[in-house]
């Protein structure tokens, strides 16, 4: 039997342990690594390669969303399963359209999420049953929809950095997590408000709460 190796990535370590051994007891899974935020989800994932990745879509310092587009952009055969509390038909859309193979809530049972991983190593997308039906009859809609929101104002480095500043980091922390001068997440931050029209760091992080771009957790 195929061995299917997987990486799980949760910002809740009792999560993590859980669904570790969760896992561990299913013959063909094999649990190759582990990380606690987007950024070491993506060393990871690009390091090890795994067959699935299992990845929260609420973390610090990067998203699950985010992380899932820098990995699939490097690593297009990686499976990307995110698991998630969320139902809400905004994140579900972004997910998809960044391309992960499969989105499942964290209340699912455990034999749910084995057929998930089973599902999109197959080359199949996996949904939760909670949220397929409204996928089907949204999803199109919600790709074409002008709704004046992040995905279509902002630019995806943007929206990287409103995560990173609507999380309490300062411009230095920024600049750091991202290789760059503290000038150039100035500059961001400066076309960020302009674009949104806002005028403070209370104001955008309201706004990266609302478009799923952090939940504050």
């Amino acid at each position: 039997m195929r061995q299917i190796r997987v990486i799980i990535a949760d910002d809740h370590r009792i999560v993590l342990e859980g669904l570790k051994a969760l896992l561990q007891n299913h013959n063909n899974i094999d649990v190759v690594g582990e990380a606690e935020n987007g950024l070491a989800a993506v060393e990871l994932a690009l390091q090890l390669k795994p067959d699935v990745l299992i990845m929260d879509l609420s973390m610090p310092d990067m998203n699950g969303i985010t992380a899932a587009r820098k990995i699939l952009e490097k690593e297009p055969g990686i499976k990307v399963l995110t698991l998630s509390m969320h139902s809400d038909k905004r994140f579900v859309s972004r997910a998809l359209r960044e391309g992960v193979s499969g989105y499942i809530l964290k209340e699912c049972a455990s034999a749910d999420l084995v057929e998930a991983i089973n599902t999109v190593v197959s080359g199949k997308t996996y949904l939760s049953p909670q949220i397929v039906d409204f996928v089907i009859s949204d999803y199109r809609k919600q790709l074409l929809d002008k709704e004046y929101c992040a995905d279509s104002v902002l630019t995806k480095k943007e929206r990287e950095i409103l995560q990173l500043f609507a999380e309490g980091k300062t411009t230095k922390d920024i600049a750091f997590l991202l290789s760059v001068s503290v000038k150039t997440i100035e500059t961001h931050r400066s076309r960020i408000m302009e674009k949104l029209n806002m005028h403070s760091i209370a104001e955008l992080t309201k706004f990266a709460v609302r478009e799923g771009i952090t939940s504050l957790e």
